[in-house]
């Protein structure tokens, strides 16, 4: 259910005024028993309700586009907008590829930004600072997929990583459950919920000229502080980057160890 959020938040990020999932039994066991959820007397009527929010059995669409989510390699952003991403396999872009003038153009602007030549291998991008948070990936879900990857493992020396639930509520599972305790032995730092480092909020900014590898949903110019420089990744991308220093996967750590 987390992942669905993310996706329908990232929507918006991709050019669309919104981004929807219709409702399922997966949806309807996820919200049973939440705080204000309908009780059992009101929870057949809701359930109804929320199952008929579905695309109509002949709906016709402007474009489908099916994915295998297996073959999907994990992505990070190499600019200054969600869309300038790729795979982390692959390597900055030179502006001089793209077809259009006004992508050239952007692209040369990030790249001056963001202080990258084109044709730098991902995995080769040294990480100052990692951020695990914000609304888009500061969920249980997501806090549970970083630790898999963080316990028994140190950050690299050096790095900041700071990590900070989407609500108290996910605090307070992550606590219950022991998973702050894995983050805190990596020697990452345990905040309270909030926007944080997601948008710069008060002192949890990235320094001036550091690099910032983030779970958060934009990476526009400043947005975590002045001069900051951010890489959008997933949860698990962000705890492997964390351990080793650079942009990494965590099957990075297991073909090429941690790096510490």
């Amino acid at each position: 259910m987390e992942a669905r959020m993310t996706v329908c938040n990232m929507s918006v990020e991709a050019g669309a005024r919104a981004g929807l999932m219709a409702p399922d039994d997966k949806t309807l066991e996820y919200l049973r028993g939440k705080p204000h959820a309908p009780d059992e007397a009101e929870w057949a009527s809701a359930s109804d309700y929320w199952l008929s929010l579905a695309s109509d059995t002949d709906a016709v669409y402007d474009a489908e586009v099916t994915l295998d989510a297996a073959l999907i390699s994990p992505f990070v952003t190499w600019g200054t907008n969600p869309g300038q991403a790729v795979p982390i396999s692959g390597s900055v872009p030179d502006p001089e590829d793209f077809p259009e003038e006004r992508d050239r153009s952007a692209a040369k602007k990030s790249l001056a930004y963001m202080g990258l030549a084109p044709g730098t291998p991902m995995r080769e991008i040294l990480v100052d600072v990692v951020f695990l948070g914000s609304c888009t990936n500061g969920r249980i879900e997501d806090l549970r997929a970083a630790a898999t990857v963080l316990a028994g493992q140190r950050i690299k020396e050096g790095l900041q990583m700071l990590v900070v639930p989407g609500s108290m509520m996910v605090k307070a599972q992550a606590e219950k459950e022991g998973i702050h305790q894995i983050f805190l032995d990596a020697g990452a730092e345990w905040r309270f919920a909030g926007c944080s480092m997601c948008l710069g909020m008060n002192p949890d900014q990235v320094p001036v000229g550091k690099r910032c590898v983030s779970t958060s949903n934009r990476n526009f110019e400043g947005r975590q502080g002045p001069r900051s420089m951010t890489h959008l990744v997933s949860p698990p991308v962000a705890a492997a980057s964390a351990i080793r220093g650079t942009i990494s996967t965590p099957a990075d750590l297991m073909t090429a160890g941690t790096g510490n």
